[in-house]
């Protein structure tokens, strides 16, 4: 009952007193009409049976942080009347934004035997990165005198992903963008080396010989084979899931921070993958959240894997995964949430080519002792791109341009201190081709 329906029924019930009081008959005939059309209306609102069958169609096929898309709402209403006037609305979860508002019915509606079809749309745009759900429909009724108001859900929800925003970071100047990976150099020929048989998906242009007839079989979709080269990834990124890394000042989870770090993670492995590098990203016990070859669908692959992913509780990870040991080829890249700096001071990148470590709470010095293990470092904000700049063009210790720098600030009194010493090669010196000192010719 609406509050003009309690008022109404305010009224007669006044009306049906002071008839008995004053001994006024007409007044009672008035209060007995507004109960009666109290009843009527409640009749009118509260007895129709209705079914309905509610499915959402989202334009974009992934939607991420930031993007904006639509939904197509469409309504098959099964009722004995006609569909009923008032206002629908879908239930939106807290990871998207948007009004999903509308009258009803809307404006396309379709009469058809038992009832009514019609389609409503609404614009949509991600808020927040997880795996949510549209719906369910709420329709609201009322009769035509706005006495009673019925309000029902119709139809089932529709999961919706919504992946974490791949945000563009700056191209590197160093090593780390010249390495290139084995995307680029690697050879996949049919039985050589120890190059397995695959499936993946049929592409336009495929040779039908190459149909994986099991692999269709059971997955239901037309599947060829491909060349996998085994070999370690040139790129390893590391996404810490420890819940101990992710707790905030006050016992909860620090969902803002995690979220930084899994947009950073989504954001480097991109553009690593962008840059030439075979990509695969793991957590810190070294179990694969994704791996990134080229393809369009492991990029969906990795960012649905990512949308989910939240911090385990009740874990404390020290180190590395024993999946970056000995990994060499490329950049093995970090992301971390709180550590302190015994923690930083521990963690070892083993010799890998560009080891680069980014912290959304790192504790004082902790940056300082990483960088002493020979990490590159920097504090992750809101902004990743800024944190990738600062560490990628972060100079590593004992690295020939820091050994350079050195050089030169030895050689100059006013800059440095006593110059250090170094080691000298013990024999005879030998003479180079002419006009060049021995040192020169010494150093290759």
């Amino acid at each position: 009952m609406t509050g003009r329906g309690a008022g109404v029924l305010l009224v007669g019930i006044v009306l049906a007193i002071g008839a008995n009081v004053l001994a006024v008959p007409v007044l009672l005939y008035a209060a007995l009409l507004l109960f009666a059309m109290l009843v009527l209306t409640a009749v009118f609102v509260f007895a129709p049976r209705r079914r309905a069958r509610v499915s959402r169609a989202v334009a974009a096929d992934l939607l991420t942080v930031g993007d904006d898309t639509t939904v197509r709402v469409r309504v098959d209403l099964r009722t004995l009347v006609r569909a009923p006037a008032g206002r629908w609305c879908d239930v939106l979860p807290r990871a998207v934004r948007g009004s999903a508002i509308g009258v009803f019915p809307a404006d396309d509606v379709e009469s058809i035997p038992g009832g009514a079809t019609m389609t409503m749309a609404y614009p949509i745009s991600g808020a927040r990165r997880g795996l949510a759900s549209l719906g369910p429909l709420r329709l609201s009724t009322t009769d035509p005198f706005g006495l009673f108001r019925r309000t029902e859900e119709l139809g089932d929800v529709t999961p919706i992903t919504i992946a974490p925003a791949v945000l563009p970071l700056p191209r590197s100047t160093d090593r780390i963008g010249r390495a290139g990976g084995t995307a680029q150099t690697s050879s996949h020929r049919l039985g050589q080396g120890a190059d397995n048989l695959s499936p993946r998906r049929y592409m336009p242009g495929d040779s039908m010989r190459r149909i994986h007839w099991r692999a269709t079989a059971h997955r239901g979709d037309l599947m060829v084979r491909q060349e996998e080269q085994e070999s370690s990834p040139d790129a390893l990124v590391i996404l810490d899931r420890a819940g101990a890394r992710w707790a905030g000042s006050d016992g909860m989870t620090d969902l803002d921070g995690f979220d930084r770090a899994v947009t950073a993670c989504a954001s480097i492995a991109v553009h690593l993958v962008e840059q030439g590098f075979a990509v695969d990203v793991v957590d810190a016990t070294g179990v694969p959240i994704g791996r990134l070859r080229g393809a369009e669908d492991e990029r969906e692959g990795l960012l649905v894997a990512l949308a989910g992913t939240a911090p385990r509780s009740g874990e404390r990870d020290r180190g590395l995964p024993a999946a970056s040991e000995g990994h060499t080829v490329g950049p093995l890249v970090m992301i971390t949430g709180a550590i302190d700096a015994a923690d930083a001071g521990s963690l070892r990148h083993g010799g890998a080519g560009t080891p680069i470590l980014l912290a959304t709470a790192p504790a004082p010095e902790a940056l300082a002792s990483a960088g002493a293990q020979g990490w590159r470092t920097a504090r992750l904000g809101e902004d990743p791109a800024e944190a990738w700049d600062d560490a990628a063009s972060a100079v590593e210790p004992g690295s020939t341009t820091a050994d350079a720098g050195a050089a030169d600030a030895g050689s100059d009194p006013a800059r440095s201190g006593p110059a250090r010493s170094r080691p000298v090669a013990s024999g005879p010196a030998r003479s180079g081709p002419a006009g060049t000192s021995p040192e020169s010719a010494h150093v290759r």
